[in-house]
């Protein structure tokens, strides 16, 4: 059974910064797509950020430059790290593991950005 893990949530003034992890388990972690996604009140889940077994990132336009995926395959863990959040960057932040047609999802953590 695939399990996701995420960790790293939490409350940050504007201007700040967070790192979130990703554990996983129950899978090769290394031949997975590794994504960061996000979800607000009352908006549609979106892509903040992935990152391909090879090490291939892609980023949502509002993220780059501020935002950066990582992987460390010998942890199973994916990172997202955040830095001059803005409040609009408030989400809960999920994580999701991709491998051909299998997609998993972890439960989220939450990111409040204070202006």
């Amino acid at each position: 059974q695939v399990q996701l893990v995420e960790s790293g949530g939490g409350l940050v003034q504007a201007g700040g910064s967070l790192r979130l992890s990703c554990t996983v388990s129950g899978s090769i972690f290394s031949d997975n797509t590794m994504g960061w996604y996000r979800q607000a009140p009352g908006k549609q889940r979106e892509l903040v950020a992935s990152i391909t077994s090879i090490g291939n990132t892609n980023y949502a336009d509002s993220v780059k430059g501020r935002f950066t995926i990582s992987r460390d395959n010998a942890k199973n863990t994916a990172y997202l790290q955040m830095n001059s959040l803005k409040p609009e960057d408030t989400a809960v932040y999920y994580c999701q593991a991709k491998r051909l047609l299998s997609v998993f999802w972890g439960r989220g953590t939450q990111v409040i950005v204070s202006s």
